[in-house]
């Protein structure tokens, strides 16, 4: 069994025996066929797909990342439209200031890098909206380099092979980036499709719920499995949304898409039944820049 981290430098070659060329090989044969990982997607398709990805299952963006690409190919084309038709083209991917922040990375990508998505992880960082998980996945899987790209799925199998821990806590802990750097395999290329691989496994195979371990290549050095798969997880209460601030705001937001015109008060006041939490809504999206205000009318930015 694999414990006692960090992982000392004696021991990176039997780890990745065990762990990363297993899980590697998977990925090889059970990748989806994803667009934004094919060779002719651009390092600009990848930051798209990584921005939309955020808190959105992969089904839900398919079918809006492969329009905003025709109507937007490169990062020039976004920057030059207001951010409102952003937020317009996002529909109901959700968290719609996602929307606003890829608009301004666009146009920070235009204004200071000509254009193209820079493929120095520094610069990656110093974009709006991107993190530093966004910026190292799109370092790795737009450009191949070596990173930690450490996202909720890649915990999970982290934390079940090695800890036997079922689920991770709610953010990622220093010991967990020590484990993931120990765990990275040296050759750049390498280590972008391990970071893609163990990805996708927890994606596919570890789930949070129901896993299907008799499909998963780690399965004999997974600790989670050998202490019998227990429950050790605090209990997560689910996300409402029915009746919900968030819901509200969604509702006027698709007011103001659908029309190509500012919209009136008496339009906003039809979105929502509850006057008090409708008006906090509105308040809510104008302060975050989402929506404009103009005398009685409503319209994006």
């Amino acid at each position: 069994m694999v414990r006692g981290w960090p992982v000392r430098h004696t021991r990176r070659v039997s780890v990745s025996v065990e762990i990363v060329e297993p899980v590697v090989a998977w990925f090889d044969g059970a990748a989806r066929d994803l667009p934004w990982r094919r060779p002719e997607c651009s390092p600009w398709g990848v930051l798209v797909s990584e921005f939309m990805l955020q808190q959105t299952p992969v089904s839900r963006v398919l079918e809006p990342w492969r329009r905003w690409l025709e109507r937007w190919p490169v990062p020039a084309a976004l920057a030059a439209e207001p951010a409102g038709e952003a937020i317009r083209a996002w529909g109901r991917l959700g968290y719609p200031r996602r929307a606003m922040r890829l608009h301004a990375a666009a146009v920070a990508i235009t204004e200071r890098h000509d254009g193209q998505v820079p493929p120095d992880h520094q610069q990656l960082l110093d974009l709006p909206g991107v993190g530093t998980y966004t910026a190292a996945a799109i370092a790795s899987f737009a450009f191949g380099q070596r990173h930690v790209v450490l996202d909720t799925n890649v915990r999970r199998v982290l934390g079940r092979v090695l800890d036997g821990s079922a689920l991770p806590g709610p953010a990622p802990t220093r010991g967990e980036y020590a484990r993931a750097q120990a765990l990275l395999p040296e050759e750049p290329e390498r280590a972008a499709r391990w970071a893609a691989a163990s990805m996708e496994l927890g994606a596919l195979v570890c789930t949070a719920r129901k896993p299907d371990c008799s499909q998963c290549p780690v399965i004999d050095v997974c600790a989670w499995r050998k202490s019998g798969s227990p429950d050790n997880a605090a209990p997560r209460r689910g996300q409402r949304y029915d009746g919900t601030d968030r819901q509200c705001r969604g509702a006027i937001l698709r007011v103001l898409r659908e029309s190509e015109e500012p919209v009136s008060a008496a339009q906003i006041d039809l979105a929502w039944p509850e006057p008090v939490q409708r008006e906090r809504a509105l308040q809510s999206l104008i302060a975050d820049g989402l929506v404009v205000a103009t005398s009685l009318e409503y319209r994006l930015p």
